[in-house]
């Protein structure tokens, strides 16, 4: 059966002053596909994310979803046409309750005007009903059923994160993007997520992209993988063809350390790709530690 593409980069560039943070890359999302973006820190991939939703505008190129360019759209508009996404950083409303959080995640979906609302008519009640049987819904098929009346911010990490995605699909996305969905979780949170984002593919029909920095979630479940360096696209396969890639462990060491790994350590290709990718990984593990130890430090992806 051939691949359809749900959304299609061409030459997407965006520059910050003197800095050209993402250059001419293209790159397909399959329709029905669990898509990866993997990366060195700094490599453009958060930054790509962005452009994808609508938060910063592509200097040169188009991102087309279903046949529409997203380019200058804004992030409810982006999101109106089936485009959802988490955040690398936790951005829930912490005061709020699970389900309220998901249901602000419905807001584009929701058609009723002020009279209707100021005056409580019926066919406003009748739309807050459904969305809170929906809420009830979204919030069992991430396991947070059970939760719905817990504030965010007093969650445990692991179930924010999972009530982040849980608001995300609230707005019925046909795409959700997912920003280091596993980061800083142990290793059975993050096998646990995996098979979360399985059941949203397969259960919903939701085609998945992710940013991550665990090699072990990037391998184990991605059927699409694309690398980035410095912005560019340089690899982009299966996770067998990225991991026998020599340019994806040459971004990850440089060329002195992939010439080091395989002729000092008697490595393989494969093999020097699978030593660089697991101490980006540790690397990764040690920035969370520390960008959690200082909340307000900035993204570096």
């Amino acid at each position: 059966m051939a691949e359809t593409n749900l959304l299609e980069a061409r030459g997407v560039t965006k520059r910050f002053g003197g800095l050209t943070a993402v250059s001419g890359v293209d790159y397909n999302i399959v329709k029905g596909k669990i898509n990866a973006i993997i990366g060195p820190n700094g490599a453009g991939k958060t930054t790509f994310f962005n452009l994808m939703t609508g938060i910063y505008k592509a200097d040169e190129g188009t991102i087309n979803f279903e046949g529409k360019n997203l380019i200058g759209l804004r992030p409810d508009q982006v999101n109106g046409l089936g485009v959802s996404r988490t955040f690398q950083n936790i951005r829930l409303f912490g005061n709020m309750t699970a389900i309220e959080n998901v249901l602000v995640g419905m807001h584009k979906r929701l058609n009723i005007d002020m009279v209707s609302t100021v005056l409580r008519l019926p066919v406003f009640n009748k739309q807050e009903d459904r969305a809170h049987d929906k809420a009830l819904d979204v919030l069992s098929f991430v396991g947070l059923g059970d939760k719905l009346n817990e504030i965010s911010r007093n969650l445990p990490y692991g179930d924010q994160r999972r009530l982040e995605i849980a608001r995300a699909l609230a707005s019925d996305p046909q795409l959700i993007l997912l920003d280091e969905p596993t980061a800083g979780m142990n290793p059975q949170e993050s096998a646990d997520a995996m098979a979360l984002f399985r059941k949203i593919r397969d259960q919903r029909g939701i085609t998945v992209l992710l940013i991550e920095h665990d090699m072990k979630v990037v391998m184990g479940i991605s059927e699409r993988i694309a690398v980035l360096d410095y912005g560019k696209k340089i690899a982009e396969g299966s996770p067998e063809e990225v991991r026998h890639n020599p340019r994806v462990v040459e971004a990850y060491l440089g060329r002195s350390g992939t010439e080091g790994a395989q002729e000092g350590l008697g490595l393989s290709a494969a093999e020097a790709v699978e030593a660089a990718l697991k101490k980006a990984e540790a690397e990764a593990a040690a920035e969370i530690t520390s960008t959690s130890e200082q909340p307000n430090a900035p993204s570096k992806s």
